[in-house]
C-alpha cells in the first residue's frame, strides 16, 4: 500500500457502525430519547447569539433582518439536511469526523477531527468567558453588586487574574457530564426550556408595546443589506449537528437522529424570527447600537415596560443559555475524541469508558482541564473567530460525503434521504464556501496555523498507531 493510499483510504461504514457503542473497559449506555436529543441540538445551537446578534444585524439590514435570519436558516438547512442522511446512515459519536472517514479517506478525517477540536474546545472557552460578564450583569441588577474583574476575567483584559467564573461553567458542565448521558440530557432540557420561556417572556413583553411603523421602510439598505446581516447571523445556528455526536447513546439512532437535526434547526428559526420581528416592532432599528449588543434584549423590555425586573429576567436568559451551551458542546467534544480514539488515531485514555457510569470519564476530565486552562487564564482574541471556519468546513465535508457515499455504498439503508440529490448537497458545500470566503484574513490565519500542527500531531501519531492500517497491514 502507497502512502497516498494509506492516507485517503476509507473505513467500511458497516464497519464503523458495528464497533459503535464499545471502548476500552465498558460501553456506552444507550439512554437518550429523540425529545432529548432535539434539545441537545438546540441546546448547542440556542446560546448567546440571539441575546446579542440583533444589536450587531440590525444596523446592516434594518427591518428586512428578519428575512437575513431566514435566509441563514435556508444556507444552514443545505448542510442539516446532509447531516440527517448520514447520521440516520452511520449513527456513531464521531459525527462529521466518523462520515469523512467512511467516505473521503482518514486524512481528510483527521482534519476534520482536527477542525472540530478547534471549533469545540475553543467555543466553548469563548463561550465560558462570557458567562462571567453575564453573570455580573445580572448580580448587578438584582442586588446592585458584582464580582471583581480578577476573577471575571482573565489575565492582560480589565485587571484580570484568573476567570474563575469560566472555570466554575465548565467544571460544573464537566461534573453533569460525569453523572451520565441520561442525565446531562435531563439537565440540558431544563436549561433549554429555561431559555425559551425566557425568550417568549421578551417577546410578549416585547409584543406590548409594538409599532407597526417600525418596519417601514421594510429594507433601507436593499439586498447587500440583507445578505451581510445574513452571513453574521447564520453563526447563530451553528450547533445543529449536536445530536449527531451522540448517535452511539441514543436509543433509536437510525430514526431519532435525522429527525433531531431537522427539529432543531426548525424550532431556532421559528425563535430567531419571532424574537427579531418582536424586537425591532418595539424599539426602531435605527436605534439599535451595535457597540452594546450584550444588552439589546434587555434594554428592548426596560423600555417597553419601564421597569428593570424585565431586564433581569431576559439576563438571566443568557445566563442560562450558555450554561447549556457549555454543556452540550462538551458533551460533543468528549464523544468525537472517543471515536478518534477509538480508531487509533489519538491516545487510548480517550476510548476508555468508565463501566459503572459508562461514560468515558478520563477523557471528560481532560477536556474539562484544557477548556478549564484556556478560559481562565488566555485571552483567545481573534482564535474564537477561528472556531467558524473549522465548523464550516465540516459542514463542507459532510456535504461531499453524503454525494461520495450515495454512488460507493448505494446499498447502505438509509433512514433518511437528502431531497433533489445531488442539487441540495452540491448547494450546501457551496454556500459553506461562500461563507468562509467571507471570514477575515486573520482567520484564515489561525486556521492555516491550526492545520500545519493537526498534520504535525498526525503524522507523529496517527498515521503510525491508525488501527485501520494496523488491521489490513500484518
Amino acid at each position: 500500500m502507497t502512502m497516498t493510499q494509506r492516507l485517503f483510504r476509507t473505513k467500511p461504514a458497516v464497519q464503523i457502525v458495528a464497533e459503535g457503542g464499545h471502548g476500552v473497559g465498558g460501553e456506552l449506555r444507550r439512554t437518550m430519547t429523540l425529545w432529548q436529543l432535539t434539545l441537545f441540538s438546540v441546546g448547542a445551537t440556542l446560546g448567546t447569539g440571539i441575546f446579542v446578534i440583533l444589536g450587531q444585524a440590525v444596523p446592516k439590514a434594518g427591518p428586512a433582518v428578519v428575512l437575513s435570519f431566514v435566509l441563514a436558516a435556508i444556507t444552514a438547512l443545505f448542510s442539516a439536511l446532509s447531516y440527517a442522511e448520514l447520521a440516520g446512515t452511520i449513527p456513531v459519536s464521531g459525527s462529521s469526523y466518523s462520515y469523512a472517514y467512511a467516505t473521503l479517506g482518514e486524512l481528510v478525517a483527521w482534519v476534520c477531527g482536527w477542525c472540530l477540536m478547534l471549533e469545540y474546545a475553543v467555543s466553548v472557552a469563548a463561550v465560558a468567558v462570557g458567562w462571567g460578564e453575564y453573570l455580573n450583569s445580572f448580580l448587578e441588577g438584582l442586588f446592585g453588586w458584582k464580582l471583581p474583574d480578577a476573577i471575571t476575567h482573565s489575565p492582560g483584559d480589565k485587571g484580570g487574574v484568573i476567570n474563575l467564573t469560566a472555570i466554575l461553567i465548565v467544571v460544573l458542565a464537566c461534573w453533569l457530564l460525569l453523572r451520565g448521558a441520561s442525565e446531562s440530557a435531563t439537565a440540558n432540557a431544563i436549561f433549554v426550556l429555561i431559555k425559551v420561556a425566557v425568550l417568549a417572556f421578551f417577546c410578549v413583553v416585547a409584543f406590548t408595546a409594538f409599532q407597526a411603523g417600525n418596519f417601514t421602510p421594510f429594507a433601507p439598505l436593499g439586498v447587500a443589506g440583507i445578505t451581510a446581516a445574513a452571513s453574521q447571523v447564520f453563526f447563530s445556528y451553528i450547533g445543529f449537528d449536536a445530536a449527531s455526536t451522540a448517535g452511539e447513546e441514543a436509543k433509536n439512532p437510525k430514526r431519532d437522529l435525522p429527525l433531531a437535526i431537522l427539529f432543531s434547526l426548525l424550532i431556532v428559526t421559528v425563535i430567531y424570527v419571532l424574537v427579531s420581528v418582536a424586537a425591532i416592532g418595539a424599539m426602531p432599528w435605527q436605534e439599535f447600537n451595535p457597540e452594546t449588543t450584550e444588552a439589546s434584549l434587555s434594554l428592548i423590555v426596560v423600555k417597553a415596560t419601564g421597569q428593570v425586573w424585565p431586564g433581569l429576567i431576559v439576563s438571566f436568559g443568557a445566563v442560562i443559555a450558555i450554561a447549556s451551551v457549555v454543556l452540550t458542546v462538551m458533551y460533543g467534544q468528549t464523544r468525537i475524541l472517543f471515536a478518534m480514539s477509538r480508531d487509533g488515531l489519538i491516545p487510548r485514555i480517550f476510548e476508555k469508558v468508565n463501566p459503572r457510569r459508562q461514560v468515558p470519564v478520563a477523557n471528560t476530565l481532560i477536556v474539562t482541564v484544557f477548556i478549564s486552562v484556556l478560559a481562565g487564564f488566555i485571552p483567545l482574541g481573534q482564535l474564537a473567530e477561528a472556531t467558524s471556519i473549522g465548523t464550516l468546513f465540516a459542514f463542507f465535508i459532510v456535504n461531499i460525503g453524503v454525494i461520495v457515499l450515495r454512488y460507493r455504498s448505494p446499498e447502505l439503508p438509509r433512514t433518511f434521504r437528502v431531497p433533489l440529490f445531488p442539487v441540495s448537497p452540491i448547494l450546501g458545500a457551496l454556500l459553506c464556501l461562500l461563507v468562509m470566503g467571507g471570514l477575515a484574513g486573520v482567520t484564515w490565519a489561525a486556521f492555516g496555523v491550526w492545520m500545519l500542527v493537526g498534520l504535525i500531531c498526525y503524522f507523529l501519531y496517527g498515521y503510525r498507531h491508525s488501527r485501520l492500517h494496523t488491521e489490513v497491514t500484518p
